[in-house]
Parts: structure tokens; sequence; C-alpha cells
């Protein structure tokens, strides 16, 4: 992959995976938009952590579709345009449907489809009106393996990620005319903070062997595997899932 001078905007980028991401792009020679939603602090420890120069940060709850435009028309601004869109921000809400109370049932499936397939759809839409056409152009959907597997105890995070990764097929086919290339990857656990508890819980074990590797991913891992399908040798894999689990979960 050849180094460009690319604007990336990458959501969910103040820690976790969307900070490596960010990283790999601009360790790449990319200049990049670090969205965050309320931990400003973090996303100033990811900008600082950035190589090269003109990156940026900007803020929205992608609950708010009139915020997610004003931060997308921002971080667009402030790059000259946008060339990669990188939908990873995401929540995880435990709600497991035998336990919940019916009210937060509803906040939970209300918030998660609003952040996590809502959030994306709108950013992607702003990002668009952004984005050169009939070149080299990305969006990646960083969607999940539960999508497939199943989530018992987070069904709307599994229902979300299945969306995205059926919207993501869907705006392949619309915008492969433009020359824009749209794909999702589809991690399991990741050596995050939030999986942090639960690899290092009684389950951890147990988690790291449904892979034969006997391990779970580094977030630099998959932020690897992001930046490739946003070069322009991925564009053929348009509409493609890719599943990035380790053989710890197979689909037909």
């Amino acid at each position: 992959m050849t180094t460009t001078d690319r604007a990336v905007l990458v959501t969910g980028a103040s820690r976790g995976i969307g900070a490596a991401i960010a990283r790999a792009f601009a360790g790449n020679g990319d200049r990049v938009a670090v969205h965050y939603g309320s931990a400003r602090e973090a996303a100033q420890h990811t900008l600082d952590s950035l190589a090269g120069t003109g990156h940026v940060i900007v803020k929205a709850d992608l609950r708010d579709a009139e915020a997610v435009r004003a931060m997308v028309d921002e971080a667009a601004t402030a790059l000259g345009r946008i060339d990669v869109l990188v939908n990873n921000a995401g929540i995880f809400i435990p709600h497991p449907i035998e336990v919940v109370d019916y009210d937060t049932w509803q906040r939970a499936w209300r918030d998660t489809i609003d952040v996590n397939l809502v959030g994306p759809a709108n950013v992607t839409w702003c990002a668009l009106q952004h984005m050169p056409r009939h070149g080299d152009s990305r969006i990646i959907n960083v969607g999940s393996r539960g999508a497939f597997r199943g989530e018992p105890k987070n069904p709307s995070y599994g229902a979300s990620k299945a969306g995205i990764a059926a919207f993501g097929q869907s705006i392949a086919k619309a915008l492969g005319h433009e020359g824009i290339a749209v794909t999702t990857i589809a991690p399991g656990f990741v050596d995050t903070d939030m999986a942090a508890e639960s690899l290092a819980g009684p389950g951890g074990d147990e988690i790291r062997q449904q892979s034969p590797f006997n391990r779970v991913p580094t977030a630099e891992e998959v932020a690897a595997a992001v930046l490739f399908l946003a070069s322009k040798e991925a564009e053929w894999a348009s509409g493609s899932v890719l599943d990035f689990n380790g053989a710890s979960y197979f689909r037909l």
C-alpha cells in the first residue's frame, strides 16, 4: 500500500479499536479526524499520539442527527474533504431478556440502535457529501462476530451489528459506480479496555480458547486490517464482510 495524504474520519476514536485505527492511518501518512462522543480527554490523548500533522478532534452524540451533520461538516472543513470513513463507534449495554425490566429493555434497544446503526447511517450520508467520486474513496464499517453468532445477553448489539453488515452491502451496491468501495470487518473479542474485565475474569481463558490460537487480537491487528480495506488494492472486496475472529466462529 502506498502512503497517501488521505482525509480520514474515524468515529469512536477516543480509545480502543478506534484509537488504534486512527494511529494506523496517521502512521500511513493520512490526516485523521478523531471523533468522540463524551470522552474529550481520551480523544485528546489519541490526537496527541498520532504521527504527522493536520489531525483534528470532532465531537457528536451519534443519537443526534443534527449533531452528526455538524460534526461531519466540521471534519470535512478541517481536512478539506473525506476520502475514508471508518464507522467504528458503538455501545454495548447488557440487557438479557429474561432478567431486565421493560423500561431497561426499551432504553437499551433505543440507545444501541441509535448509536450502532442509525448513527453510522447518518454519518455515512453526511460524509458522502464531502467524498470524492470516481476515485479511491472508502467506507469501512466495524461490525461484530455477534451479528452472526448471536448475543444472548446483548440482543440489541447483535441486531445492530447484523444491521450494519446489511447496510454496508446495500451501500456497496449503491456506490460502486461512484468508485466508492464499502466493506465491513467483524471482529470477535479484542484486547481493549471494553473487554478487559471479561478477559481478566474467570471466563477469560474460555474466551481465549475459542480460537485455536488461544488468544484474542490486539486493537492494532484490527486496525491493520482496516487500513488494508481502505487501500486501493482492496477495492474488489467491496460488499464483503471480513470475519476477523481467529477461527473462533464460522458462518456459511
